[in-house]
């Protein structure tokens, strides 16, 4: 089981709404007793709250999990985005304060959140080669990125992974930044693989969720996605699922190098997520699913305009 997915611990921070922070701490146990071992977060989820999470939740769990950060994003008191800073100095910065929150004394796996355009992915990856060489982080990783990126990044020191959105209606990764990892043998871990929920027909709880402002879930948009989430809840039912469950075993059918990052705040969440390790889909049963949820039909972007502006993954 472990193979399959790895854990995204976002939604426990905010992102989505209120959580309880009992329960997420429970997930996280769930996981790992159920062979689920990476961890999924970033420095600024929650302005540090994630990793204090995470932190207690391992507290008695020592060399348990691996985890995977994300670092770089800006954030002011009151949660906006502020920026992006991927310079080497910040770097250091940044993984200091993430080894004191999380309580470990070294990261599996450290990535800038998005490319820095005023930094030199060389000089952020080699502030990051020097983490590896002093035994503060074992794997580098990037997020969102394009194919030069990759290259470039992958000379300076060798990639484990790209963390990148992809889902039966975010497959652009597929025409050139697949093909590449592929060649480099760099692994994926795919977030969104629900698109955030939408897959499964959930709406923003509030302007508190970050969804609400999200293209694909406003209002006209909605509406045009909607025969998409019934072509993926009647293809489910046929085959006697949940619609999570066959979004998840899509994602893993596509390739052996893809972990699906899946956001489970409840322990019933994780639950329907690990059924998806049982689905087994047929080449002919993936071209069925594709065609009747078809990536070209759906309406809106990712992000906003101005976040979409910034995913080197999309240039």
């Amino acid at each position: 089981m472990t193979r399959a997915i790895s854990l995204g611990c976002m939604g426990m921070s905010g992102m989505y709404g209120d959580s309880d922070e009992n329960e997420s701490i429970a997930t996280i146990h769930a996981a790992l007793d159920r062979g689920v071992t990476l961890l999924d977060t970033g420095d600024f989820y929650g302005m540090g709250h994630n990793e204090l999470l995470i932190g207690r939740a391992l507290k008695d769990r020592k060399g348990k999990a691996q985890l995977s950060v994300k670092f770089g994003a800006l954030r002011g008191p009151e949660g906006s985005f502020i920026g992006f800073d991927a310079r080497p100095a910040s770097v250091k910065t940044f993984l200091s304060y993430s080894l004191v929150r999380l309580g470990v004394d070294h990261i599996d796996i450290y990535r800038p959140a998005r490319l820095d355009p005023t930094v030199p992915i060389e000089d952020t990856i080699g502030a990051i080669a020097d983490l590896v060489k002093a035994g503060y982080v074992r794997k580098i990783g990037l997020s969102e990125v394009g194919p030069e990126t990759i290259r470039r990044a992958n000379a300076v020191h060798p990639i484990v992974d790209l963390q990148i959105e992809y889902s039966i209606i975010s497959r652009g990764p597929e025409e050139k930044i697949f093909p590449l990892l592929k060649e480099l043998g760099i692994a994926v871990t795919a977030y969104g693989v629900l698109a955030r929920g939408l897959l499964t027909g959930v709406k923003p709880t509030g302007p508190g969720d970050f969804r609400a402002h999200m293209p694909r879930f406003s209002g006209e948009n909605l509406e045009r996605n909607q025969p998409l989430i019934d072509a993926l809840a009647r293809i489910a039912a046929e085959k006697g699922v949940k619609p999570a469950q066959l979004a998840i075993a899509w994602a893993l059918a596509k390739g052996e190098n893809i972990i699906p990052v899946i956001g489970a705040r409840k322990r019933s969440q994780l639950e329907d997520a690990l059924g998806a390790l049982e689905i087994k889909l047929s080449p002919d049963e993936l071209a069925h699913l594709e065609k009747a949820v078809p990536a070209s039909a759906v309406a809106g972007t990712r992000y906003q305009a101005q976040q979409m502006a910034h995913l080197d993954s999309e240039r």
